[in-house]
């Protein structure tokens, strides 16, 4: 996934969904500079990391 569509997915109302490595994620913001995103699996919340926009897919 791009930088571009992660924000539009931050700006939506919709929950769209979202996988980092097969696993649901909730992205929470974005860093458009490094190009990284801070997630949390949907079953974690409490579990907060980094990950790079490429890695991030769209379903």
């Amino acid at each position: 996934m791009n930088k571009e569509r992660v924000v539009e997915i931050l700006d939506s109302p919709d929950m769209i969904k979202v996988t980092y490595k097969g696993k649901p994620v909730f992205i929470q913001q974005v860093d458009q500079d490094v190009e990284k995103a801070r997630v949390f699996p949907m079953d974690e919340p409490e579990n907060q990391f980094d990950v790079e926009v490429i890695s991030l897919q769209e379903h």
